[in-house]
């Protein structure tokens, strides 16, 4: 959501399905630029599930609600031509009672649009000295397409600390893109701003962007939005992922020296989260003012958890290797990577290439003895990928004890471009600690095999 983006014009090109640059957008590392097959070890240092109850809102200790068309003192429509008015209306922003935060954007009877648009209360989110912060949303656009999604702009992503009550220091303090849609397309942008404007390194107004398909669609359910900023090499490096998948770098030596230390020695950067409606981007998109009379109210961006961490230093400035626990004789970490070629008990489950897999429905195996400790886990995360074919699709599950337990979290997998093709894949759990045996299942209404699985582990 660029603050100031006076022109941002991109062409959609439907029999392709591609979205190209056009009017100097500059848009790089649209696939995988390095090996992200390791994870980092991250502690988490802030987080918000938004698991209030329906018709509650967002804390005020962690968030601050933005209202009207602008800042005090501000350009006006925030500087995007987006035509929304923000309010702090429970209708426009409020928990949906399923673990989510709902922003809906509402049009009255006499056309105004009114939406939502909050930012968090601290603003020194940036990695500690030698380090790494990783930032991470889990995320569903609005599911609107066609005609009724011209308009429709969501939002996740922060502005550098100095911007708040001085209005007129973009983008030289830096604003970092980590999910950007409109018009209910198939794709999300992660873009970074910085310099001066117009023109600049960040070529502004329009940005250094990367651009990703989502394994297929950003628009088909919950995606998780990340980015990592990682100082603990020898130079600073960004890098933007979707599901796990690094789609996205830009390095230190990429940007003036002046420029990247403008943006990164102030105290940090705040969180946003919103919904436009209307402005330069989607209009560029589109070619044609949005939203239009046959764009529909009422969709929502929802929002199941913004997290954020930190990992220590001493590192390359490679993503550095995550524990991994391995049975024989004690119990495993649940917050260390388990291998998934050791489990402890099986059904039609074979390993190959230091995985397991392919496998389909009623498929499961047992990992025995997996220690939560007294704190119960936020979520986990498989390593999978799929070659399935077109409208195979399925479940990975984690019950507890038993095969046939009620699952205490899952997360949907489909093709994700072959069976060679890695990705981490978050799912969120229900309550559980102590040690038990840990049961992956797998569960799909198609009888063809959907997914192979190399590797999960728990968060907390």
């Amino acid at each position: 959501m660029i603050w100031r983006r006076l022109v941002r014009v991109v062409a959609a090109t439907a029999a392709s399905a591609a979205v190209i640059a056009a009017a100097g957008l500059t848009v790089t590392n649209a696939s995988a630029q390095e090996d992200a097959d390791a994870a980092q070890t991250w502690d988490l240092v802030w987080s918000d599930e938004f698991n209030g109850s329906a018709g509650s809102q967002p804390s005020t200790s962690n968030w601050i609600y933005d209202i009207g068309h602008n800042y005090p003192g501000g350009p006006a429509n925030w500087g995007t031509g987006e035509i929304a008015a923000h309010t702090n209306d429970p209708a426009n922003v409020s928990m949906d009672g399923s673990g989510n935060l709902e922003i809906t954007a509402l049009r009255d009877g006499a056309g105004a649009w009114t939406s939502a648009r909050i930012e968090s209360v601290r603003t020194d989110f940036k990695p500690p000295a030698g380090g790494s912060l990783k930032i991470e949303g889990r995320l569903q656009l609005p599911q609107v397409t066609g005609d009724a999604a011209l308009g429709y702009w969501p939002a996740f992503w922060a502005l550098g600390s100095p911007f708040r009550g001085n209005y007129q220091n973009w983008p030289g303090i830096g604003e970092l893109d980590f999910m950007e849609n409109v018009n209910g397309l198939d794709w999300t942008f992660g873009t970074l701003h910085c310099g001066v404007a117009p023109g600049g390194p960040c070529n502004e107004f329009n940005g250094i962007a990367g651009q990703t398909y989502c394994g297929g669609s950003c628009h088909n359910g919950f995606h998780a939005y990340g980015f990592e900023w990682d100082e603990s090499g020898s130079a600073g490096r960004l890098r933007w992922y979707v599901d796990g998948t690094l789609y996205h770098t830009i390095d230190e030596g990429d940007l003036p020296a002046d420029t990247w230390a403008q943006m990164t020695e102030h105290a940090g950067y705040f969180l946003m989260l919103n919904l436009a409606i209307g402005g330069a981007f989607p209009d560029g998109v589109s070619g044609q003012t949005t939203p239009t009379a046959a764009t529909v109210p009422g969709h929502s961006m929802l929002v199941d958890y913004v997290r954020v961490y930190t990992a220590t230093g001493g590192g390359t400035g490679e993503p550095t290797e995550e524990p991994t626990t391995t049975p024989g004789g004690g119990t495993r970490d649940a917050y260390a990577t388990v291998e998934a070629t050791s489990f402890d008990g099986s059904s039609g489950v074979t390993a190959s290439g230091g995985a397991i897999g392919p496998l389909g429905n009623g498929d499961w195996a047992r990992y025995d003895d997996v220690d939560f400790g007294s704190t119960s886990p936020l979520d986990f995360v498989a390593r999978v990928a799929s070659g399935a074919g077109e409208a195979v699709s399925g479940l990975v599950e984690v019950r507890i004890d038993s095969a046939t337990a009620t699952p205490i979290g899952s997360f949907a997998i489909a093709n994700t471009g072959g069976w060679a093709s890695w990705r981490d894949v978050p799912g969120n759990v229900a309550s559980v600690t102590g040690v038990h045996d840990v049961y992956l299942t797998f569960t799909s209404g198609q009888s063809q095999d959907f997914v192979s699985v190399d590797g999960f582990h728990f968060r907390h």
